[in-house]
């Protein structure tokens, strides 16, 4: 979606409310596709003593297996974005203005690198994920398993052996 802002920025006291949405299902991260809904944003441009704002929340479901387990899992996340508009800048970047030479804001690209910078890096599907047993590979919130952990690794060996002396 293409915004015209020339009427924002023209007057002091304008303003235009943003509603959309943006289908992302289609982006490949490691081998899956983990935004399967579409991500829907919502905010408003207004012209304030000349200074204009962007405010927008972006809304998204990250669904993909857990980390942990390896348990498919969703979660809802919410982006906000504050920045002010600028048609020029004096130095070279901002991380809290953006830059619209021509008073066209391209509110869907916009939307598309606030969701990939946003994304989590870990992602689990409860706070206190057990994971899985490291000899038989069960999944440790379903129950425990009859495995005996208490065999140590024999790659410590050498490290074990240095604490003992």
């Amino acid at each position: 979606m293409m915004l015209d802002l020339r009427r924002i920025f023209a007057n002091i006291g304008a303003s235009l409310d943003i509603e959309g949405s943006l289908d992302m299902s289609n982006v490949d991260l490691s081998g899956g596709f983990p935004l399967k809904k579409p991500v829907r944003y919502h905010g408003v441009v207004f012209n304030e003593s000349s200074v204009v704002t962007l405010k927008l929340d972006i809304d998204f479901e990250f669904s993909a297996p857990c980390d942990r387990c390896g348990t498919l899992a969703s979660e809802c996340h919410t982006v906000t974005i504050d920045k002010s508009l600028a048609t020029a800048l004096e130095r070279q970047e901002s991380d809290t203005i953006i830059v619209v030479p021509d008073m066209q804001l391209e509110v869907d690209e916009l939307v598309y690198s606030e969701v990939i910078l946003n994304l989590p890096s870990k992602h689990l599907c409860r706070e206190n994920c057990k994971g899985l047993c490291i000899k038989c590979g069960k999944n440790l919130n379903e129950g425990k398993c009859d495995c005996d952990l208490s065999d140590p690794d024999p790659r410590f060996d050498v490290l074990r052996n240095l604490l003992n002396n």
